[in-house]
């Protein structure tokens, strides 16, 4: 019987594991992918907005060469804090069930079936990419997942997005000889942008190098080309690949099926905001996983606290 299972095995995950073993708890992290899954599944290339100090856990310092870490120096650091602190983790094992009764939580994987006392669900949002819902998705030229620009050189790249992640995927491609295109819903590139990078995509579609289609949407993509509604009208060009950079979101299914509650509208989990205890007791939230739809409200730097906060719940209950 453990005091605490902990599911998911990103960084806010392994903060709950610190806590868990601060405070002499049992527990286990049980991850269905490998050690800080979502990071992994970050472009290569990618710099954090956050500074290492705001991405430290559990009081360790997160040492880097520059003021903003990269992919691999956060890999590193997370993967080094999990193994130098001997933390319980199985990876690639996959949560398919949770019942609670009498207060004990039996919970299933893909590889065993545990007990235990209290559950801190930490999953993120990365694994589920906000579809565009139009014809020609399913063709394997149109990818929701972006790891490295050379793969795209000289290639007819539409991306779709004003968010960081596709004014990234934008600009990087473009620099390895990509012909780029892109396709934004608003009337200017979102504000949200990371500071040191909007005036560096303003400044391509200015001078033409990077083309910008705003107030549109993608409406069907066809093996060598795409359609666009802009405000002048229905636009075919060619095209090699579509990076449609929608966003992601969290397992809704899966907290569902779970018991906890969604609001209506951006499917928020309910949740205690002074305890992160969920309307399941003794079932937790952590990470991310509380915005809902609004996954830009969480991040590594606000949310780390989360874990000293479901801790401290718990220990007072006992």
């Amino acid at each position: 019987m453990l005091d605490i299972l902990i599911i998911g095995g990103g960084p806010i995950g392994i903060a709950c594991g610190l806590q868990a073993q601060k405070a002499g708890l049992s527990f286990l992290i049980v991850e269905k992918g490998c050690l800080v899954n979502s990071l992994y599944n970050y472009p290569s290339t990618m710099t954090f907005f956050s500074t290492s100090e705001k991405l430290e856990i559990g009081g360790i310092p997160f040492v880097t060469i520059s003021n903003k870490p990269t992919r691999a120096e956060a890999l590193e650091y997370y993967r080094r804090v999990a193994t130098s602190n001997h933390l319980p983790v199985n990876l690639f094992e996959e949560v398919t069930g949770l019942i609670n009764q009498d207060d004990i939580f039996t919970i299933t994987t893909s590889k065993a079936t545990y007990q235990a006392k209290k559950v801190i669900l930490s999953t993120g949002f990365y694994d589920i990419a906000v579809k565009l819902d139009i014809p020609g998705e399913d063709l394997p030229k149109v990818k929701h997942y972006y790891k490295d620009p050379h793969y795209y050189a000289m290639q007819k790249v539409v991306v779709v997005g004003s968010s960081n992640s596709a004014i990234d995927v934008a600009l990087e491609t473009y620099r390895k000889g990509a012909d780029v295109t892109l396709v934004i819903r608003g009337e200017e590139v979102s504000h949200r942008v990371k500071y040191w990078v909007r005036p560096d995509i303003i400044n391509r579609i200015k001078e033409g190098s990077i083309k910008a289609y705003f107030s549109s949407h993608l409406k069907a993509v066809r093996e060598h080309e795409v359609d666009i509604v802009s405000p002048a009208g229905l636009v075919t060009i060619p095209n090699d690949y579509v990076m449609a950079m929608t966003g992601y979101r969290p397992n809704f299914e899966f907290l569902k099926k779970l018991g906890i509650t969604l609001t209506d509208d951006k499917f928020i989990p309910h949740y205690n905001p002074e305890t992160m205890e969920t309307n399941l007791p003794g079932l937790y939230l952590a990470g991310v996983v509380c915005g809902g739809m609004d996954t830009h409200l969480w991040f590594i730097e606000n949310s780390r606290v989360h874990a000293e906060m479901i801790l401290e719940d718990i220990v007072s209950k006992g």
